[in-house]
């Protein structure tokens, strides 16, 4: 595992530092749900009216908000994954199917209810905050344009893909998915084991761990705002992200950023890369083993990096 510095690009050591409160955002069934210890659900008070339709965002809560320590908000990817994979983050608080319109699903939506969020449980003077895959996208997006005044820390792991993993597999499974996409059949079993091959590399291993399963569960259960945002699969981005940068913003983040990924990652260096040069108070931390290092052999030493880094003054 490699952590570079923008300052001077060294190896440093990382010492694990308790963290008290951890929220994680999850948008897929427009549920921001915060892990919490009372295991209840609570709905952010501002509503949102889409015609005739109205929707609130639920979250849940790990910790406690009294505690005096700024809270760590944490965006899972997708966009349209459940947040339970991303449940083992709960170890850093330790340690330191209703359709929706295509207009509903906007990046403008995900950080509107975020800033809900914020001022409904009085966190927004104060808060760090870690998002995973879109959730990475999300939190760049959010603190480039919204310029969040009590952003103390801002973690994106993943981060958006390229397009270039595909031609890295072999040639039969390539011209596969490239079929199937062409053809709209991407529904076939065919496809579906044929992104299992990609997933199994650039994902996750198999036998996925429960709470991964349970989330991409949800999404393939309705697959509405994946398949609105992003379209069939990472491939083929038709949906509303498919123009979606924020290169051109990501400079203005004033915050302390760490970034990272793993070498199997969806978020190759060439993703990670432009962060790194743009954005001022920068760290990036490589992980050598698996792309999700908050669930595979990488968590140790993941959990320790996130926690020492939220510790920066």
């Amino acid at each position: 595992m490699n952590i570079l510095s923008k300052t001077n690009c060294k190896i440093e050591r990382c010492y694990i530092i308790p963290r008290r409160i951890m929220y994680s955002v999850s948008t897929s069934d427009m549920m921001i749900s915060l892990l919490n210890t009372a295991n209840s659900f609570r709905a952010v008070d501002k509503q949102r009216n889409v015609g005739d339709d109205t929707y609130q965002t639920w979250y849940k809560i790990v910790g406690d908000l009294a505690s005096g320590a700024h809270p760590l908000v944490v965006l899972h990817g997708g966009p349209g994954v459940s947040h339970e994979y991303m449940t083992p983050l709960t170890d850093i608080h330790d340690k330191c199917n209703i359709p929706k319109p295509k207009e509903f699903w906007t990046v403008d939506l995900f950080m509107d209810e975020l800033d809900n969020l914020l001022v409904h449980l009085g966190v927004q003077n104060g808060f760090a905050l870690l998002g995973h895959s879109w959730g990475a996208m999300l939190g760049a997006h959010y603190a480039s344009h919204r310029h969040p005044v009590g952003l103390r820390h801002l973690v994106l792991t993943g981060g958006a893909p390229t397009g270039q993993l595909l031609n890295a597999l072999p040639a039969d499974v390539r011209e596969k998915i490239e079929k199937h996409e062409k053809e709209g059949t991407t529904d076939s079993p065919e496809y579906q084991q044929m992104m299992g091959i990609f997933y199994e590399k650039h994902v996750c291993k198999t036998p996925w761990p429960k709470v991964m399963e349970t989330s991409f569960a949800a999404m393939m259960q309705n697959p509405t705002v994946y398949h609105t945002m992003i379209g069939p699969s990472e491939f083929t981005i038709t949906g509303t992200l498919k123009s979606w940068s924020c290169l051109d913003q990501i400079h203005t983040i004033t915050t302390p950023t760490l970034l990272t990924n793993g070498v199997f990652d969806e978020a190759q260096d060439v993703c990670v890369s432009p962060c790194f040069h743009r954005i001022p108070h920068v760290k990036w931390a490589q992980f050598s083993q698996r792309p999700m290092p908050f669930l595979e052999e990488d968590q140790a030493r993941y959990f320790q990096v996130v926690a020492d880094f939220l510790t920066y003054p």
